[in-house]
């Protein structure tokens, strides 16, 4: 029998490459998205559902199947519209969950976020409590909500849930609305661009890491109720990393300090990544030069 996942947000960066990967290992994928795909991460023979994941009726009708595994990366990705975060996000995680209490999957993962640290110190562990009242932004709040009855689901009833904290993500097929596709972006066109100081410290971690680390958790008991860190635990300063892909690409002109820092920036923020290695097996592969590199040649490509 072949292995049935669903892929909620399959539409989406991470999505399209867990999907592709379920594909090539020959397994029968679902994706679940607000949106059909774009083109350009429309894979042949996936069956895509169009559903909003807030609104638990309508959802009830699309899923009338079992799955071996649910891979949760739904979510609003534009933070400014707060209802629909916060309902995406929180709501969205708790209408899947009661659709599968019944049945539960083998594995349900669950993509939370670094956010939901706020201010805490770097490196960041999991056993560090969060107060959702210091959270400032609807995202974060609406995250930890999700972690938080996902732990209390496995507590109870023994749902097979697992939380991954995700740090910046990149890699081909990302949308230029994000930090390094934009860098690049502006590089490639040789443009002038404003940015900050560049101060911050970040942590980044490659897409195929990523959908090698939730390969990794499926089957994996001990992962169950966790809250995982998935990053590469080498943080990067941002203005060297302007930098870096200035110089790789040879042209482009960042304009530092032309952005003024948020008073509430987390100036720095990256993980430990330890407990990815105990519970399951995990360290990111794909160091970031290499990573940054083919990364850009993707962008290259596509302009050409």
């Amino acid at each position: 029998m072949k292995k049935k996942i669903l892929i909620v947000g399959g539409t989406g960066f991470i999505g399209y490459h867990l999907a592709l990967k379920a594909k090539k290992k020959g397994w029968n994928v679902t994706s679940i998205s607000s949106k059909p795909p774009k083109k350009l991460r429309f894979i042949p023979k996936i069956k895509y559902i169009i559903c909003d994941i807030s609104k638990k009726k309508l959802l009830q009708k699309k899923i009338n199947k079992s799955y071996d595994y649910v891979v949760n990366l739904g979510g609003y990705v534009d933070h400014s519209k707060k209802k629909k975060t916060y309902n995406s996000h929180y709501l969205g995680c708790k209408n899947l969950t009661k659709i599968f209490m019944k049945k539960p999957p083998k594995s349900f993962v669950q993509m939370g976020s670094c956010i939901e640290y706020g201010f805490n110190q770097s490196p960041q562990k999991e056993t560090i409590k969060t107060n959702i009242k210091n959270l400032k932004s609807v995202y974060g709040q609406a995250k930890l909500k999700a972690t938080n009855h996902l732990i209390n689901l496995f507590e109870k009833n023994k749902f097979p849930s697992i939380i991954f904290r995700l740090y910046l993500t990149y890699g081909p097929k990302q949308e230029v609305n994000r930090f390094l596709p934009i860098i690049i972006d502006g590089c490639l066109k040789n443009e002038k661009f404003r940015c900050s100081s560049g101060k911050q410290l970040r942590d980044f971690v490659h897409v195929y890491d990523v959908i090698g680390a939730i390969f990794k958790s499926l089957n994996n008991k001990k992962a169950f109720g966790e809250i995982i860190n998935i990053g590469s635990g080498k943080p990067q300063k941002i203005k060297n990393v302007i930098l870096l892909i200035r110089k790789i690409i040879g042209k482009g002109g960042p304009q530092f300090g032309k952005i003024k820092l948020r008073k509430d920036e987390i100036l720095k923020l990256y993980p430990n990544i330890n407990k990815a290695r105990k519970k399951i097996n995990w360290t990111p592969k794909i160091d970031f030069n290499r990573g940054l590199k083919g990364t850009i040649l993707y962008y290259k490509n596509l302009y050409n």
